[in-house]
């Protein structure tokens, strides 16, 4: 079973909405909404994998962030490690540098069917009155 640590942000603007994109057709739950992020590699902590992956998927870069929440998922073939991390500053304006689609969406109306399972947790904590 590959095991697979994942760097994910929930990058929420002043208006309180959070910026989502769409798994790419060849992706692993392809078509599903996602935080924006990507895998953490061998050298990286989580934190250096946040700002680079936002910076290579996104465009932004990072510059306020912090752990908003961690979890693990197994799949029938893959166990995922989550590092959620919340990001409220950022230069750049985020858009989909690899194509994919995205949108901003208001925190309380983040629909976790859209989303692949291991983010339900998540979703039902922002999607909170205060998001805390």
């Amino acid at each position: 079973m590959k095991h697979i640590r994942i760097a994910a942000g929930i990058i929420r603007n002043a208006a309180g909405e959070i910026f989502i994109t769409q798994r790419a057709a060849e992706a692993h739950m392809a078509g599903k909404s996602e935080f924006p992020g990507g895998k953490i590699e061998a050298h990286e902590t989580p934190e250096q994998a946040l700002v680079r992956e936002l910076h290579e998927e996104i465009g932004i870069t990072a510059t306020e962030f912090t752990l908003f929440q961690t979890l693990e998922h197994t799949f029938d073939d893959r166990h995922i490690a989550f590092w959620f991390f919340m990001v409220d500053a950022w230069e750049g304006e985020p858009w989909g540098k690899e194509g994919q689609a995205g949108s901003w969406v208001a925190q309380t109306a983040l629909d976790s069917s859209a989303f692949p399972p291991a983010n339900a947790p998540v979703i039902a904590r922002l999607r909170d009155a205060d998001g805390q």
